[in-house]
């Protein structure tokens, strides 16, 4: 579960107020729906596509599946195997890439406008006959086993592990789609076709692109592209539990120093007070150093190198969460500062100053990650994908603006709860030992 990454998905959508960005929904001939920015002036186009479900979409016990199966969309197609795959994609100057996580499947593709038609149809063929060739099959199965044998030595990975088998039960959130030993091992071809028939379907895509590519152009393309993908995929999950109380779990770990996870229930994003929350969230632990955590915990009383929190949004839960790593021999120091500060959010709120600055932030600096076609692309599909309109761009930051002090108050005594934090620690910590709870 990469939470950094989902977390920044959740915040990052924001332009300038005076940002003019020209999003046109596009609709093709067969029904596939895209959001385009054009952009004429650099003759390439960036193409984003994701379908909802992801590595939740495993089968039953056969965890890892559908990882398994992203890496190998590369692998070879039709007469292709995977060097030809790679040589053909290399003498177009395009480039692709796959990946997935709890909630989708990406396909992100950049392409010369010259060389559009044979870059989108050579995509076309790796995500409707991927070979999946028994040798290729083995060498990625490897490359996915050696990642695992790694991850059990990560304290960071092992407290993400703990955490979310602990918040969510028999869910798919609760285990790594990347599988285990044992299920990656045992995963068949038969398993891998039956992940790609799973999860790429024409009922749950979203697109995107950005570029030297037109309305009429792009329409006739989606279908190129997509109209050979089965039209209904495997059932989409339910909504996940929240299991998470109160309390300490230690997961001994040898070391000098622990890694620790912390959180409860989170907010959800359509939620009326998400704005609110985003800014309670940056002036307590957001990444600037004059966030609150990282002032009393790193700078005041030097108990770790760094510490952040963030929402998290799944398409079926949500946390609020932070980590840090400690000495030993710190961090139950560490864990009382962070109640302390999590308390007093909920208790007394912010100041107006802190919310303006905060403000000032928000609506000031995330447009520098949107400079280009493939961000662009990336951030388009992803507010697709979240529910939000092609306005978003231009009504965003007056939402921000719009907060009061009222306004956090109000959110900061429900949405943070001292007593329903979690942590996980991994290491081996001086004086904390595990508590009641999951």
């Amino acid at each position: 579960m990469n939470i950094l990454r989902t977390a920044a998905l959740l915040l990052a959508f924001a332009l300038p107020a005076h940002a003019e960005i020209e999003i046109q929904t596009v609709t093709s001939p067969g029904g596939i729906t895209a959001w385009l920015a054009p952009e004429p002036g650099i003759p390439f186009t960036a193409l984003e596509v994701r379908f909802r479900g992801g590595t939740s979409l495993d089968a039953e016990g056969k965890r890892g599946a559908v990882n398994l199966m992203t890496a190998l969309i590369e692998e070879g197609t039709g007469d292709l195997d995977s060097v030809g795959f790679a040589r053909a994609r290399d003498s177009l100057a395009a480039a692709y890439s796959f990946s997935s996580d709890q909630d989708s499947l990406g396909v992100s593709a950049r392409f010369l406008t010259e060389n559009r038609d044979a870059a989108v149809d050579l995509l076309r063929r790796a995500l409707t006959e991927p070979r999946f060739d028994q040798d290729a099959i083995d060498r990625v199965r490897g490359q996915v086993l050696a990642g695992l044998r790694q991850d059990a030595k990560d304290p960071g990975t092992l407290a993400s592990q703990r955490l979310r088998a602990m918040a969510f039960g028999d869910h798919p959130y609760a285990t790594s789609g990347d599988g285990t030993l044992e299920s990656v091992t045992a995963l068949s071809r038969e398993d891998i076709l039956a992940a790609h028939r799973a999860t790429l379907a024409r009922d749950r895509v979203y697109v995107a692109a950005a570029g030297d590519i037109t309305a009429e152009e792009l329409g006739p393309l989606l279908d190129t592209l997509l109209g050979g993908l089965p039209e209904t995929g495997a059932p989409l999950v339910d909504r996940a539990p929240m299991n998470l109380t109160g309390g300490i779990t230690v997961q001994d770990f040898p070391g000098p120093q622990a890694t620790v996870l912390f959180g409860h229930q989170g907010i959800k994003r359509d939620d009326p007070d998400f704005f609110a929350a985003s800014i309670l969230n940056e002036i307590l632990g957001g990444g600037r150093f004059s966030a609150r955590l990282m002032t009393e915990v790193r700078d005041r009383r030097g108990l770790t190198y760094g510490i952040g929190s963030y929402l998290v949004g799944y398409d079926q839960a949500e946390l609020l969460m932070g980590q840090f790593s400690s000495a030993n021999a710190t961090v139950g120091q560490a864990i009382e500062v962070i109640r302390d500060e999590w308390r007093k959010i909920a208790t007394e709120g912010v100041s107006a100053e802190d919310l303006e600055r905060t403000k000032t932030y928000l609506t000031g600096s995330y447009p520098l990650r949107f400079d280009g076609n493939t961000p662009i692309a990336s951030m388009l599909v992803g507010m697709q994908m979240i529910g939000l309109d092609p306005d978003y761009p231009k009504t965003r930051n007056a939402k921000v603006e719009a907060v009061t002090l009222e306004d956090v108050k109000r959110v900061a005594a429900t949405l943070f709860r001292e007593g329903d934090l979690r942590f996980v620690v991994v290491g081996q910590p001086e004086g904390v030992t595990s508590t009641d709870g999951p």
